[in-house]
């Protein structure tokens, strides 16, 4: 029998050109405004990247009206069995919803909108071999639960999860590694979270290292975090470094930046 495909196995990916209101985006804390230029750069890399492991890249047009649109990973979240529509909690963001709608139902056969009136980020939505989490400062109860129906409707199992204060969004801390490694932070790993997972915790300084991304045959991190990069390299992971200092000043990491899954043809 072949071996059942891990979740962090893709040949397709939709990603939005940044537009260059981009240096307006959201962000928790005043970082400094990140440049125009330093970010494209950092998204063009990061589409290479993706290239380089495999990976089919769509590329949409960007958005000057909507400074954070480069983050498609929060409107929407994609699986092999279908896409769902989200409702982000940010108020500037909620219309990137109908921006990227019509390029999900030409991708998908089942496209699935968040019912009621709650609110769900992709960011806080952190897919594994067992389950779907979700939770985070920018889902509320009701988005959670809400997603939770679409999941089930496309026949993920999903688990909603108590995160830490001051934690924007579940993936800012943390990243699947392989079906049964997380990388995270040590205040989300003390949270009691990821109980069934092995855990590689971050070098203390190196937090926003968490974001990282495993893409076929590849971890993604930060190029900033050479303890990240030393520790993952000696566990045995192919790291690739990119530069994400400009999305970083705007609460950004590698996940953020495409929808991620895996095509079998037609409809998903």
């Amino acid at each position: 029998m072949p071996q059942p495909r891990s979740v962090y196995n893709f040949n397709r990916i939709i990603a939005r050109t940044p537009s260059r209101s981009v240096v307006n985006g959201l962000r928790a804390e005043d970082r400094g405004n990140p440049t125009y230029e330093g970010v494209k750069a950092e998204h063009d890399a990061y589409l290479q990247a993706m290239q380089k492991a495999g990976v089919e890249v769509a590329v949409l047009p960007a958005l000057e009206a909507f400074p954070d649109a480069i983050f498609v990973e929060d409107p929407a979240l994609v699986f092999t069995e279908g896409a769902i529509l989200l409702r982000p909690g940010a108020a500037t963001r909620v219309k990137e919803v109908e921006e990227i709608a019509p390029t999900l139902r030409d991708a998908f056969e089942t496209v699935l909108e968040l019912p009621g009136t709650g609110y769900a980020d992709g960011g806080d939505v952190l897919t594994t071999g067992e389950s779907v989490m979700i939770l985070s400062a920018r889902t509320d109860k009701a988005g959670a639960e809400a997603l939770q129906s679409c999941l089930d409707r496309l026949g993920r199992k999903s688990e909603i999860v108590a995160t830490p204060e001051g934690v924007l969004h579940f993936k800012t801390d943390c990243s699947l590694l392989d079906d049964e490694t997380v990388l995270s932070t040590n205040r989300l790993a003390r949270s009691g979270v990821f109980g069934k997972f092995k855990q590689v915790i971050i070098p203390e300084g190196e937090e926003a290292a968490a974001n990282a991304l495993r893409v076929n045959d590849v971890v993604m991190v930060g190029a900033d975090f050479p303890r990240t990069i030393e520790m993952l390299d000696r566990a045995g992971f192919k790291v690739v470094p990119l530069k994400t200092t400009e999305i970083g000043k705007i609460d950004a990491g590698l996940s953020c930046m495409s929808l991620r899954w895996f095509s079998c043809g037609k409809g998903g």
